[in-house]
């Protein structure tokens, strides 16, 4: 199995206040019902106010790497990342479990 984690921090002049930040919010929402490769998806805002802390997390549990690569290259997920890359940078992390 791998733990597929993603970590978002807004660029500058983007908060919560955003449409466009609501709006990648609600579909990543989705990710989990529309990948079938998704076993496992959890999403959510980060609560710390720590300078260091990133502003969004995905977290979800695929079945091995080749899993993660149609996970990658879904259209429902390159719907997402198009919302992401507009209003954030992100870090990425896949473990196996």
């Amino acid at each position: 199995m791998i733990r597929h984690v993603v970590l978002f921090k807004f660029k500058p002049g983007v908060d919560w206040g955003d449409p466009r930040a609501t709006g990648a919010e609600h579909t990543a929402a989705q990710v989990g019902s529309k990948v079938p490769e998704l076993r496992e998806w959890r999403y959510g805002r980060n609560v710390s106010t720590r300078d260091i802390a990133y502003d969004f997390l995905v977290d979800g549990l695929l079945d091995d790497m080749q899993a993660v690569d149609r996970y990658l290259v879904h259209p429902f997920h390159q719907q997402a990342i198009r919302q992401w890359k507009e209003i954030s940078e992100w870090v990425v992390v896949d473990i196996e479990e």
